[in-house]
């Protein structure tokens, strides 16, 4: 057998065929030969080529068109003149593919004529620099072409996991926390929260409550690990799902403790809880218009702009809420928030022990926002909104006097108590209990619950201005300002068993604020950026709801004021490093002070 030719049109074949690692790579998948141009079909040499520079079409995957077309859109160059640079390059091209495509039909032939003896095969003899050649048209060709038709890359993504958005972070966090001498250590910080999620108190017992620590330094070694996914379900909605850490269900804490006891897990490498934190359905329109507007159900982050003082960073809220922007023009944008959020459900069968159950007792918070992005100056930007929200039934009240006859005999107020607190808010006792034999005439066997002594309707303005006057560096000044208007002091006076200074007098107030300085880069995005901060809060006893403010400061919790200073560092665009100090002191009843030290190193992928 003899081989005298070769076609041009198979050159490709025969490159693939001579080149192994090009025949071996499968995104170079050998397409059939009607899928291959035809020979020769190529532009004329000067003829006019439709130049995608200045139409308005999407980026060529030509960095050289590209690169054009940036000069046109800065003004570089015109949109004539761009025209004219591609079509010569487009004809200077052509020449030279035409000339190196002589060359191998000129070798292919003059091989093809050389005499082969009987019984000899002739094998087509190509220069090495014409292999070389033929590799890179060929690979060019079959790389970028193709690329409509989809069969140079059968190995793509799948379409189902592109609408897969899968994110996550981990800290580990050391923390120490430091009581200065002279804190009240005589019984007077009782932990409300301990209380309500367990057995009743007996208040005229000869046991202390359970009481928060005051003088005992801690340090702790701290993981919070969290993991999601966000899914595309096409037509505006999208599926959320997110687990984290956390050593008990705080609604404020996904922080597990290492070697953590007293918890139920923890200590001698045990495994730790894994918990629903995030679980919701999103639907998002009107991006292309001047509004652009969410609806969410179902468990997510807080839709609200404002600082930590009425709602932790970690806070995920359950229920229903719509968000919406509208904008004005360049300058200026509106935006407004409203929801309804269920904090608690009455247990169906309370109360267990009784044939006759009692009343339902759910909580609410409605929450409403409006506010406005402006665009002040060049530099300056500001974003600014006013809220109210609406705490629906959390105050508790004194339930139908009656005579509980074991700790575990309801009172049919028993559901006001809180499922969640920290520290801060008045108190209140629930338990309408009469003077009885069985008590003593009311000497033993009060056992007691207790509940938030005042309402909850909270004004709040959020601000925040950002600078950036000297880039990279931006200075930005964070602030924020709460008042209870449902905070009457002479009513929680009446039932208040705790927030009280010397001769007993109640010295709770309604007011929150806090301002805070930021300095350094608007994100950490590489090796080297950085932000430092400092601020002052002031937040009394009955401002906020304490079971949903912020859980690091003064060891979480209200009627607490005092400075915090920290700084991050970026060690790459995935992981920074951190460190914060917070010096609170107690604003009403018994003296308390504490210092907080934590080092954070955080990585998110």
């Amino acid at each position: 057998m003899s081989v005298r030719s070769i076609p041009l049109r198979l050159a490709p074949l025969l490159a693939l065929a001579l080149h192994p690692a090009l025949a071996e790579d499968e995104s170079l998948a050998i397409p059939s030969l009607d899928q291959l141009p035809a020979e020769g079909v190529t532009p004329a040499e000067g003829e006019a080529t439709e130049s995608p520079v200045g139409n308005g079409e999407a980026p060529s995957d030509s960095v050289t068109i590209n690169l054009i077309q940036r000069l046109v859109e800065k003004g570089i160059l015109s949109k004539d003149e761009a025209q004219g640079m591609i079509r010569q390059a487009e004809a200077d091209a052509t020449r030279v593919r035409a000339h190196q495509r002589a060359e191998i039909q000129a070798a292919v032939q003059q091989e093809a004529l050389a005499p082969v003896q009987e019984g000899e095969v002739g094998v087509t003899y190509i220069p090495e620099t014409v292999k070389a050649q033929m590799r890179e048209e060929i690979k060019h060709e079959i790389l970028t072409a193709p690329r409509p038709q989809n069969w140079a890359a059968p190995a793509g993504t799948p379409e189902w996991v592109r609408r897969y958005k899968v994110f996550g972070d981990i800290r580990v966090r050391s923390e120490n926390s430091l009581f200065p001498s002279g804190n009240d250590n005589t019984g007077a910080f009782p932990n409300f929260n301990a209380i309500n999620t367990g057995s009743p108190f007996d208040t005229m017992g000869t046991q202390f409550s359970p009481q928060y620590n005051v003088d005992q330094d801690r340090q702790r070694f701290r993981l919070r690990a969290r993991v999601g996914a966000e899914i595309d379900l096409d037509d505006g909605f999208t599926a959320g799902l997110r687990l984290a850490t956390g050593e008990n269900n705080s609604p404020t804490s996904p922080n597990q403790s290492l070697g953590a006891a007293g918890n139920g897990q923890g200590g001698n490498f045990s495994k730790y809880a894994i918990w629903i934190d995030r679980a919701f359905l999103s639907y998002h329109f009107g991006e292309d218009n001047c509004y652009d507007a969410n609806l969410y159900a179902g468990r997510f982050d807080n839709p609200f702009f404002n600082t930590d003082i009425v709602w932790d960073d970690d806070l995920g809220f359950d229920g229903f809420a719509a968000k919406g922007k509208f904008r004005f023009n360049d300058d200026i944008k509106v935006f407004a928030t409203a929801g309804a959020f269920p904090i608690f459900n009455t247990d169906f069968n309370f109360s267990s022990n009784r044939p006759d159950k009692f009343e339902s007792t759910d909580k609410y918070i409605y929450g409403g926002q409006i506010g406005v992005e402006w665009k002040i100056a060049e530099k300056l930007t500001g974003k600014f909104g006013v809220a109210f929200y609406d705490f629906d039934g959390v105050k508790g009240k004194l339930s139908t006097p009656y005579v509980p006859l074991t700790s575990s005999d309801a009172g049919d107020t028993d559901g006001l108590r809180p499922s969640f607190a920290q520290k801060g808010n008045t108190y209140m006792a629930l338990r309408n209990i009469l003077p009885d034999p069985s008590n003593g005439n009311g000497t033993t066997n009060q056992w007691q619950y207790f509940g938030l002594a005042s309402p909850f309707r909270e004004l709040t303005a959020t601000g925040r201005l950002d600078y950036d006057g000297y880039e990279p560096v931006r200075v930005s000044l964070v602030g924020e300002y709460v008042k209870n208007l449902g905070f009457d002091e002479a009513s929680v006076a009446q039932f208040a068993v705790n927030n009280k200074g010397p001769g007993g007098v109640y010295e709770g107030g309604d007011t929150a604020w806090m301002v805070n300085l930021i300095v350094g880069d608007a994100a950490l995005e590489k090796f080297g950026d950085w932000q430092t901060y400092l601020g002052y809060r002031y937040v009394e006893s009955d401002s906020v709801v304490d079971g949903l403010t912020d859980s690091d400061f003064g060891g979480g919790g209200t009627n607490l004021k005092g400075f915090t200073l920290g700084a991050n560092f970026a060690l790459s665009k995935a992981v920074r490093l951190g460190a914060r100090w917070m010096s609170a002191d107690q604003i009403a009843g018994p003296t308390y002070r504490n210092d907080i030290l934590q080092i954070d190193l955080n990585a998110k992928f």
